[in-house]
């Protein structure tokens, strides 16, 4: 166990390493990102449901250990959820600005809170927590679609690429640290099933976390993902016909 005292570190930096990137050099996604990641990054706190029933990942100081918390995983959850609220946006080159309200308005922060009314009463049945915590992201991906109907196919698009984003980041780190898993995953307390190696439950978080987080910022905000404008007038420039009085 001593030789892996470092992946749990090294894995989320390399989570924010993607975070930076996309924050450097995509200025028009930095706001929703950034409040996306500090949104997020109490979730981090969460760490002792799940150490060490699910896992028990070596860490900084051992505090995964000895208390439960550490601060991996708070830069885990900050980058996740910076990640996952732009990853649909970055993609398809749309910007996220305020839209109209509607009258479904009114039930958004109730469908937004939707994973907190399901994972608690789901821990009380004794599970694993990883089943509560996915079955409650995938309710409230339900719930915010049921409100913003218009935010259907962002959120099934975030969720799969957040999730093939997250699938690349596990083969990377079960190609990079061998036994790594087995070492640190309470397998015997989980499915049994495994894809490449990997837990299938580390695939059901991905996709549910991509799903509900794909588009909660602009359920809180109230906002709609659109064409970057400049890309769009970039575009028409180029594909405007000339005429005869045109230079070629």
């Amino acid at each position: 166990m001593s030789n892996f005292q470092h992946v749990w570190l090294i894995w989320s930096l390399a989570f924010l390493s993607v975070f930076v990137v996309i924050y450097l050099f995509y200025p028009r996604l930095r706001t929703e990102m950034l409040r996306a990641a500090i949104g997020t990054t109490p979730f981090g706190l969460t760490e002792p449901l799940f150490v060490p029933v699910y896992w028990s990942p070596p860490s900084l100081f051992d505090l995964a250990r000895t208390t439960g918390f550490d601060i991996e995983s708070l830069i885990f959850s900050f980058s996740i959820g910076g990640i996952g609220s732009v990853l649909y946006n970055l993609v398809t080159g749309r910007v996220s600005y305020p839209g109209k309200m509607s009258g479904h308005h009114r039930f958004h922060w109730l469908a937004v809170a939707t994973p907190a009314f399901v994972f608690l009463p789901l821990m009380a049945t004794g599970w694993n927590p990883i089943y509560p915590a996915v079955i409650a992201m995938a309710a409230g991906a339900v719930a915010a679609a049921l409100c913003r109907p218009d935010l259907l196919s962002k959120t099934l698009a975030g969720g799969a690429l957040f999730l093939g984003l997250y699938a690349i980041f596990m083969i990377t780190l079960r190609i990079g640290a061998p036994g790594y898993i087995e070492q640190v995953w309470n397998l015997r307390d989980l499915s049994g099933w495994l894809i490449a190696g990997i837990p299938l439950e580390e695939f059901l978080f991905g996709g549910a976390f991509g799903l509900y987080w794909a588009s909660v910022y602009e359920h809180l905000t109230w906002a709609s993902a659109r064409r970057d404008p400049e890309k769009v007038e970039l575009t028409i420039s180029q594909t405007e016909p000339q005429t005869c009085g045109d230079k070629k």
